[in-house]
């Protein structure tokens, strides 16, 4: 009697594209993920018993369990196939634990082909516990600095209420730093000017004109940095005579990019498809565990967690029939690998589809718009990466004016290889150079100076940031998503123009966190972490080893920040009542504050130098309704307007600047009808949008309430209508969406954004009559 055998995968997709040529052969299972994790509401941690880790059952995935258990029942051969990666190796683990599955073996696959995954079923193995206590250590790791770190912030800094709890992490806080150092450097920036000159000239008897740029005066870089300098230039340039003083002709070889790996997926999406690190995982995910096709559910691209560029030798040989096939032996390529990332484990390949004849055409069918964008992402990569390098003719002439060197240039492509798969957008068509002569006179048309500024370094993207990462050491392809997932969820930065822009909050927490634990904060000294982890994966070291070594300077400076009050500026007084000023924390920015608290209220900003000076409240002549101060327009951290007391914090009342006279309160109005829950009378009231309703006069006790009929805004509810407007915090695309008060924009990934802005009368009118036109 043939055994039976079961696969446990992670999710109900990869069932389902095993079962396309594995059929009944096995019983395909699904755990859906993490079975066993630390307790949420508890440090699971024994440090005392040498970091011993306390796992429990994630509570959601009890039924789960109990499930495979049940699906066990009978069978003699279990394969653990959860993702070939720590992670994957860490969920088999605790599989293995909680099914008490002490026989089960190890397979993995880099793609859910049938190839692949018989391959891996003919060569079992067992769980690597050394790939499992990597991930041990850096759970454990993680879970030490965000449990003892965030309660020191809540009681440092303190909160905006639940929806702002600050964390700490051990990754997470160097990435914000990287953030935080860009914007002070970006605020420090001072411009320089600097001009160029630029002669348009042409040949004798010729009409065909070209542009040179002014490289040298008297064989030195010219650098001209104000407008008498290039005015002196100019008049000069104009006296002299212009010859050819050399021909330049030669060709240049231009290789194609190599295969994608995590961090350069996740750059490209967000640059060429405006994805978040988080989109472009979910996205690849979903093309890696299987979309269903005419052939069924098929797994279209390999592995999407990775660091290596290699390619597999029979999908080489696949791809280079392929491009033979289409273009011909003059295209087929060696293959391009590309320079190896730091610390790069390359235990798997890089990310290419699973099949080359899988061409981005005929799968658009059968994708949505997103999943067809990144397959062809990442299907042109690939492809181009084991093309021919495309040739260019390169062209330049150096040309003499008495003292000065003047240069011009340009290039054609000769031979397009790659380029036929993967065209760059940045090729411009340039104008070509007449053929010219050593020594041929030209003839000056005209000069054109120019005047530029140097600019600051630019704020990190999402690619830029994943790249610095990745370039630094720090963290792992599976890690850049969440890192930067878990900061805009803090709200430690916002999004302009899909750049991180750290908010006061983000730049507060940042600054504490450098000045009391400089080693978590330090670049280096998380990128040797990482090594250490590395070294517990490849065997050389003990787990343990890594948290006794880190833990006893981090306990200290734990201890040290508890203990230490706020530090004294030194040399400086309070302006209103000469006492010392102290460098202090608070939810809502870094401050200086006198040490007379509260009997004198000075403060100043130390922020201003990042995020500027903030603008006097405009004050609107109107007394608070609860506590009589002076109400002042405000400026809320998404740029929302609205009104707000003058005495806050101490009082806290705001309104809607948008329709504000709808928002004063109006005695309620009492109508000749009981109320039916309580019968009490019945009362028309305002909501806080102006909108009015009918309740109970008995509210709060009873909170009856029906609408209005005939009220404003009454009627049946309007679907949103897409736009192209960009979040400025998330970089997803806004929606108009309609509210009692009127229609809004507000973002699409709502409710994890949730950003809105007021609409104008003329972006309303374009958006209906561009949704009107699409229907």
């Amino acid at each position: 009697m043939a055994k039976k055998a079961a696969i446990i995968v992670e999710s109900p997709t990869k069932t389902r594209t095993l079962s396309r040529f594995l059929g009944d052969e096995y019983i395909l299972l699904a755990s859906k993920g993490h079975v066993r994790d630390l307790p949420k509401g508890d440090l699971g941690v024994d440090i005392d018993s040498d970091f011993q880790p306390h796992y429990q059952i994630i509570p959601q995935q009890h039924k789960t369990l109990s499930k495979l258990r049940k699906q066990l029942e009978g069978i003699d051969e279990v394969y653990l196939a959860s993702d070939p990666d720590r992670e994957g190796e860490a969920i088999a683990w605790h599989l293995m634990h909680a099914l008490e599955l002490s026989d089960a073996k190890r397979i993995e696959f880099n793609e859910i082909t049938e190839e692949a995954v018989r391959a891996a079923l003919e060569n079992p193995g067992e769980i690597n516990f050394d790939r499992v206590n990597a991930q041990q250590a850096r759970r454990i790791l993680d879970r030490l600095v965000g449990y003892k770190l965030s309660p020191l912030l809540w009681r440092k800094i303190g909160s905006k209420g639940k929806d702002t709890a600050l964390s700490a992490g051990r990754v997470q806080s160097v990435a914000l730093r990287l953030i935080c150092d860009r914007e002070r450097e970006i605020a420090a920036f001072e411009p320089e000017e600097y001009w160029t000159i630029e002669a348009l000239l042409t040949p004798d008897e010729q009409t065909t004109a070209f542009t040179a740029e002014l490289k040298t005066k008297d064989d030195e870089e010219v650098e001209l940095g104000n407008e008498e300098q290039v005015q002196a230039a100019v008049g000069d340039l104009r006296r002299q005579r212009f010859l050819v003083a050399e021909v330049e002709h030669k060709t240049r070889r231009r290789n194609a990019q190599p295969p994608f790996i995590t961090s350069t997926l996740q750059r490209q999406a967000a640059t060429d498809l405006y994805f978040s690190a988080r989109k472009t995982m979910q996205i690849a995910q979903q093309l890696y565990e299987g979309v269903e096709t005419a052939e069924g559910t098929v797994g279209l691209i390999t592995y999407m967690r990775t660091d290596s560029t290699r390619v597999a030798k029979p999908a080489q040989n696949q791809t280079r029939k392929y491009i033979r096939e289409q273009f011909g032996d003059e295209y087929v390529g060696k293959g391009v690998s590309g320079k190896k990332a730091k610390r790069a484990q390359e235990a798997h390949e890089c990310i290419r589809p699973t099949s080359v004849f899988r061409e981005p055409d005929k799968m658009k069918e059968l994708l949505d718009k997103d999943q067809a964008a990144l397959y062809e992402l990442i299907w042109q990569r690939f492809v181009a990466s084991q093309m021919t390098p495309a040739v260019y003719d390169q062209y330049a002439v150096d040309i003499s004016a008495g003292p000065y060197g003047l240069r011009a240039s340009t290039s054609a492509v000769k031979f397009p290889g790659f380029l036929r798969v993967l065209p760059d957008k940045k090729d411009k068509e340039e104008g070509q150079l007449p053929v010219l002569e050593v020594g041929q006179e030209l003839q000056l048309v005209d000069l054109d100076p120019q005047q530029h500024f140097t600019q600051p370094p630019p704020r990190y993207n999402e690619g830029t940031l994943v790249q610095t990462l990745e370039e630094n050491g720090i963290g792992r392809p599976s890690t850049y998503a969440p890192i930067i997932e878990t900061l805009r969820q803090r709200r430690y930065v916002r999004m302009q123009k899909r750049a991180f822009l750290p908010t006061a909050l983000g730049l507060t927490v940042n600054d504490y966190l450098v000045e009391r634990f400089p080693n978590i904060m330090d670049v280096e000294f998380t990128a040797r972490v990482e090594e250490d982890l590395d070294t517990v994966e490849r065997g050389e070291r003990e787990w343990v080893d890594v948290l006794r070594t880190f833990y006893p300077d981090f306990e200290a400076s734990l201890q040290q920040a508890a203990e230490v009050g706020p530090k004294l500026l030194e040399g400086e007084v309070c302006p209103e009542c000469g006492g010392q000023l102290y460098e202090r924390y608070s939810a809502y920015g870094k401050f200086a504050g006198c040490e007379n608290y509260p009997d004198c209220t000075y403060k100043r900003d130390l922020l201003e130098d990042v995020l500027g000076k903030k603008q006097p409240a405009e004050t609107t002549g109107e007394k608070c309704p609860e506590c009589g101060a002076e109400l002042v327009k405000r400026t809320g951290r998404r740029g929302r307007q609205f009104i707000g007391c003058s005495g806050y914090p101490d009082c806290t009342y705001t309104r809607d600047l948008l329709g504000d006279a709808l928002e004063q309160k109006q005695a309620p109005e009492l109508i000749d009808e009981n109320c039916p829950e309580c019968g009490q009378q019945l009362v028309k009231r305002a909501g806080r949008g102006g909108r009015p309703f009918i309740g109970c006069s008995g509210y709060p006790k009873c909170r009856y309430t029906r609408p209005l009929e005939g009220a404003k805004g009454a009627g049946p509810r309007q679907e949103p209508i897409s736009t192209d407007i960009e979040c400025p915090d998330c970089g997803q695309k806004l929606v108009l969406r309609h509210s009692r008060r009127g229609p809004f924009l507000g973002c699409s990934a709502y409710p994890k954004c949730k950003f809105t802005r007021s609409v104008s009368e003329e972006e309303l009118a374009d958006i209906q009559a561009a949704s009107n036109k699409a229907t």
